[in-house]
């Protein structure tokens, strides 16, 4: 169906008059004419009867009516979900309880008039930066390797150092622990359930892992934070490994600790990635906004991973 051909119907219902409708329109009346003909034609009915007075809805012309505008509507709607500037800044924050979550969140806060579709993509920083180019997400946040192959259009900046936390239970020989050092975590079992092996998270921990001697333990189904929380609640042993800028919710009763880790400090270091070919002025105002937001670590003495163990990059 020829959308103008709608416009052009509403109008003319609106106005009553094929003139008037042509002048808001600001083309001919017999522009109007030929495309309400036209839309008649298409639909097999009347849609108006001439008058003295001008044009008057037929029984068909007011029940297609209401249809017309909302296909008006649609089309409107359609546009504004691509058009740069009118669409949403679309953005993957990985984790909805992460240090990125909340940063973005901070973000529309000062911004409300922006409008965000906060998204989390089930993706390592390949499949990141694949959604990236080929436009499902304007931007995402990951942690990008000196090896990783980049694709001329997308772009990276460094945006948040992340230092760990050790969560653990009242029961665990470090709950009263003001600070502990990652060497002092080996021969603790730290458990991470469903901690995917693909990746540079992967690669990370690994890494993390074999400086310090640590048992980072993956096994295990995975039934969501809130059952982690409760096995860790009630253990002796076990404890996790959390960002300092994620947030978690448990019931008072569980008393879990957030024990820092220092000496040297663990640092998960995160950036944002977008294409440098994408209009959407919200992306710049969040690039600036990232920018003066700029988390580093206040450690001094920080441990940051070498990424020797990163797979040879694509060609």
């Amino acid at each position: 169906m020829d959308l103008e051909a709608v416009r052009t119907f509403v109008a003319v219902a609106e106005a009553g008059q094929f003139q008037e409708a042509a002048v808001g329109l600001s083309i001919t009346q017999q522009a109007v004419s030929k495309r309400i003909a036209a839309l008649e034609k298409d639909l097999d009915v009347r849609l108006f009867t001439r008058t003295a007075r001008g044009a008057r809805l037929t029984i068909d012309g007011q029940a297609f009516l209401p249809h017309a505008r909302e296909l008006l509507r649609v089309a409107e709607r359609a546009d504004a979900s691509v058009r740069p500037g009118r669409r949403a800044l679309r953005v993957d924050v990985v984790n909805r309880r992460v240090a990125m979550a909340w940063l973005v969140q901070d973000f529309y806060r000062m911004h409300p008039e922006i409008e965000l579709d906060v998204m989390t993509l089930d993706a390592d920083v390949d499949g990141a930066i694949a959604a990236v180019e080929a436009g499902t997400i304007d931007a995402t946040f990951h942690a990008v390797p000196p090896q990783q192959h980049l694709p001329d259009a997308i772009k990276t900046a460094r945006v948040i150092d992340e230092p760990h936390q050790l969560l653990i239970g009242p029961r665990h020989p470090l709950a009263n622990a003001r600070a502990v050092a990652p060497g002092k975590l080996a021969g603790h079992r730290i458990w991470m359930p469903g901690l995917d092996a693909r990746g540079e998270v992967a690669v990370y921990y690994d890494e993390l892992a074999t400086a310090f001697g640590l048992t980072i333990d993956v096994v295990g189904p995975v039934f969501g934070n809130e059952a982690l929380l409760d096995e860790i609640a009630d253990s002796s042993d076990l404890g996790t490994l959390v960002g300092e800028g994620s947030r978690f919710l448990w019931p008072d009763s569980y008393d879990l600790r957030r024990v820092p880790i220092r000496d040297p400090a663990p640092v998960y270091p995160m950036s944002l990635i977008w294409r440098d070919d994408n209009p959407h002025p919200a992306l710049i105002e969040l690039r600036n906004y990232l920018d003066s937001r700029r988390t580093d670590s206040t450690d001094t003495n920080v441990w940051t991973p070498r990424w020797g163990q990163w797979a040879a990059p694509r060609p």
